[in-house]
């Protein structure tokens, strides 16, 4: 069995989060998110899409910055924005 691997995989750094006390943005504006995810890039903490602004999904879109792992107490999964996988 042959496995593919996610392309995008070459952007991950050793990132700390920005803010890991929350969402940037959410914090920013005053909103509310749901989970958390961090970029995996930068190091952008950012709102799932299940939260009102889908702050991580849009600055995935924005900066092109391709990964984020939940950064949810007890998660430890990556997914890809590009190629909507996990990865």
């Amino acid at each position: 069995m042959t496995t593919m691997q996610d392309p995008h995989l070459s952007e991950i750094r050793d990132v700390e989060p920005l803010t890991p006390e929350g969402c940037g943005e959410c914090l920013r504006l005053g909103g509310r998110w749901v989970h958390l995810r961090l970029c995996l890039t930068c190091g952008s903490v950012g709102c799932c899409d299940s939260s009102p602004a889908r702050h991580a999904s849009a600055h995935a879109a924005s900066h092109s910055h391709p990964i984020v792992r939940s950064f949810e107490p007890g998660e430890d999964w990556r997914w890809c924005y590009v190629d909507e996988t996990f990865v």
